[in-house]
């Protein structure tokens, strides 16, 4: 490898891959780079998957919805991190400003029905359930006296107790913030009912304040986990990180409920798994044995 190539893959790893793992070989990863890529073996596996289209002219997407209504999703179909989603879109507004914002990303872009339900990572390793987080997006829990503000500013505190940073990041109080609590008809001085749920902001992602519940992985039925080594197998890979949502959960059958499967990482972000909001922090030193022992190929080329 050119020493410019080595930079810049250095580079590359620092900037936008700290903490994600190294255990697939790069003919593997290349298999798993794009949404199109998953879609087209979870439809060979026969595993659920939303409906989908993958379009460079975003009339294609307008016909999408025509067709299959709303909600939708619109996403790049490369990207990480949630970078670039937008869901759950419900109206055709909503759509080309989606769009518009996915192809900032990148220029091919992805269409899909979405799912109201529980969000996972499942990460399967070595036809092995590893580690399984159900992700939620930013939010904070009304008691019925605080308002927005004063409940961001707690939730913060006890993260910062918790030792979650930099892993997990803080709330935010900002023009997106306020933006999004603007659509609901609340503000940062509204004060939430005792128990109420307030979403902050609709990704699904650490960056704006997401956090991570630990799934106790006995809790799953056999039938989900078979599925997710299947995914692995049809990877061919060492390792995965699987998100899916599920309508009623994912201790539930997936053949008794509505299920998608969105993605597959091939570079899953482990690092999150050791700073858990909700649940026990896992021992992952065992498996992470298992695959340090492993011989990549071209591990430190993207």
């Amino acid at each position: 490898m050119s020493t410019l190539k080595k930079i810049v893959y250095q580079w590359i790893s620092k900037q936008f891959m700290d903490g994600c793992s190294a255990y697939n070989s790069l003919e593997v990863r290349k298999s798993c780079r794009s949404k199109e890529q998953a879609r087209s073996v979870f439809a060979a596996g026969q595993v659920p998957h939303a409906k989908g289209l993958i379009f460079l002219n975003p009339f294609k997407a307008q016909q999408f919805a025509k067709q299959h209504g709303f909600p939708l999703v619109i996403k790049p179909n490369v990207s990480g991190f949630s970078r670039g989603s937008h869901f759950p879109i419900t109206s055709y507004k909503e759509l080309w400003k989606a769009i518009f914002l996915a192809k900032l990303w990148w220029p091919t872009t992805v269409v899909e029905q979405y799912l109201e339900g529980s969000n996972y990572r499942v990460v399967v390793a070595q036809g092995k359930i590893m580690s399984v987080l159900q992700r939620y997006s930013p939010f904070v829990t009304g008691n019925g006296t605080d308002n927005i503000s004063t409940l961001i500013d707690r939730e913060n505190s006890i993260r910062d107790e918790m030792g979650l940073y930099p892993c997990i990041h803080p709330l935010q109080k900002g023009a997106v913030t306020q933006q999004f609590l603007k659509k609901i008809n609340y503000t940062l001085k509204s004060v939430p009912a005792d128990g109420e749920v307030v979403t902050l902001f609709y990704r699904i992602s650490l960056a704006p304040g997401g956090v991570v519940r630990t799934i106790e992985k006995q809790t799953i039925p056999e039938a989900n986990q078979a599925l997710f080594k299947d995914v692995l197998s049809m990877f061919d890979a060492n390792i995965l990180g699987i998100d899916v949502i599920f309508e009623k959960g994912i201790e539930t059958d997936y053949r008794d409920q509505k299920c998608i499967f969105l993605e597959v990482n091939s570079r899953p972000y482990l690092k999150m798994h050791d700073f858990p909001r909700y649940g026990k922090k896992e021992d992952l030193s065992g498996y992470f044995d298992e695959l340090n022992a492993l011989n990549i190929s071209q591990a430190d080329v993207f």
